[in-house]
């Protein structure tokens, strides 16, 4: 191959000094429980397949995917692993995770009440109006859950998820004014998905694996109740890592606090909120970007997205972002792409680079990603490689 199409992401993916953490959104997630399971069983599906190609050119050693339908017995994950991940897709070199870990998400979880305020409770999974009275949106339990693959050990008897804290406990919660009840706030829950404190044993070291997918800013009305959910959903995060600032959090096991003082962390996931353009409520993500424990002053790009942005034209019109740090293609809707998924470290740690997987299309690994309508996602994979 022709030095002027080598990919970025053929450098060292696996340096012995090093370990890449990475995000990627692949749109895993179906129209009916059960189906990805189904797809999974069979070694032939043409999407899945495209979305294992992607992590194995970009070889991640701790991996998060984003809307995975979740399966109490974790069995799409696995078969993922066994059906695709371990067998080498378009010339790609197979990639093996020893260890995964997968929880329920709130995601098609009924509520019983009426959380779209139209007049009816849908309890019924499919139904229409279902997904917007549970407590994330989801047409069944688990749509759009999360999977975690990972190279090194995750602690599971130290693992914290946030399933089920209320977002009225977040002290300051930019709730919707009138918008809930006082019934329904006693029950409704921060976390669209869950949040989750993975922490992975890396050589002599723990780095706790934090990760989440906070809703669209989007999808509601004037009263913004998404934006503010997401809002409060990065917030999450920004309060957990801040020494004394997550005393308020309880567990799903009633385990209080957040994150101890001097641990090292790595959140990870699809924000859904630009740092310039789209709807987030307030600069949502510079909670994140500006905190004084993360360390955001690399910020992985692609010359895809560049590429992409020139030939979409009209559609990032209000685009105001350099688009080189854009990781989602909505070239179908405006503002267009966004900078929507991250990989952020604590300052602790020495980032030694990154990237995202969006090739321009003369490199022969276009075909992974393409245009809408997507072969594999409309966000891109995204990695930051952490020096051990």
């Amino acid at each position: 191959m022709a030095a002027a199409v080598v990919p970025l992401w053929a450098g060292p993916a696996e340096a012995a000094d090093r370990v890449r953490f990475a995000t990627f959104n692949a749109s895993l997630n179906r129209a009916a429980e059960g189906r990805l399971v189904a797809d999974l069983s069979t070694p032939g599906n043409a999407q899945a397949k495209v979305i294992a190609e992607i992590v194995q050119r970009a070889r991640p050693d701790v991996l998060l995917i984003n809307e995975f339908d979740f399966d109490a017995a974790g069995t799409a994950a696995r078969l993922f692993q066994d059906n695709y991940l371990s067998v080498g897709q378009g010339g790609a070199r197979p990639i093996t995770y020893p260890h995964r870990f997968t929880a329920p998400s709130n995601t098609g979880l009924a509520s019983g009440f009426d959380l779209n305020n139209d007049g009816a409770v849908v309890t019924t999974p499919g139904a229409a109006g279902y997904g917007d009275d549970a407590f994330g949106f989801g047409a069944f339990p688990g749509q759009f859950g999360m999977v975690v693959y990972s190279r090194h050990p995750i602690d599971v008897r130290e693992v914290r998820t946030f399933q089920r804290f209320r977002w009225q406990d977040m002290p300051g919660a930019v709730l919707p004014d009138g918008w809930y009840s006082a019934e329904e706030l006693r029950v409704l829950r921060l976390s669209s998905k869950s949040h989750w404190d993975l922490p992975l044993r890396i050589g002599h070291r723990t780095v706790h694996f934090l990760v989440s997918h906070p809703t669209p800013p989007t999808f509601d009305g004037a009263e913004d109740r998404n934006g503010r959910r997401n809002h409060d959903e990065i917030r999450f995060w920004a309060d957990y890592t801040r020494p004394g600032g997550g005393g308020y959090l309880y567990d799903d096991r009633g385990r209080r606090g957040g994150l101890a003082p001097g641990a090292a962390f790595v959140i990870a996931g699809d924000q859904n909120a630009d740092p310039n353009d789209g709807d987030s409520y307030q600069g949502a993500i510079h909670q994140l970007l500006g905190h004084p424990r993360i360390d955001a002053r690399f910020a992985p790009s692609s010359a895809g997205a560049v590429e992409a942005a020139a030939l979409q034209g009209g559609a990032n019109a209000t685009h105001t972002g350099d688009p080189k740090y854009d990781t989602a293609d909505f070239s179908d809707t405006a503002p267009g792409n966004l900078r929507a998924d991250y990989v952020l470290p604590a300052r602790r740690l020495k980032v030694a680079g990154g990237g995202v997987f969006w090739p321009p299309s003369g490199d022969p690994l276009s075909r992974l990603t393409g245009v809408f309508p997507f072969p594999s996602s409309d966000h891109r994979l995204v990695w930051l490689d952490v020096r051990r």
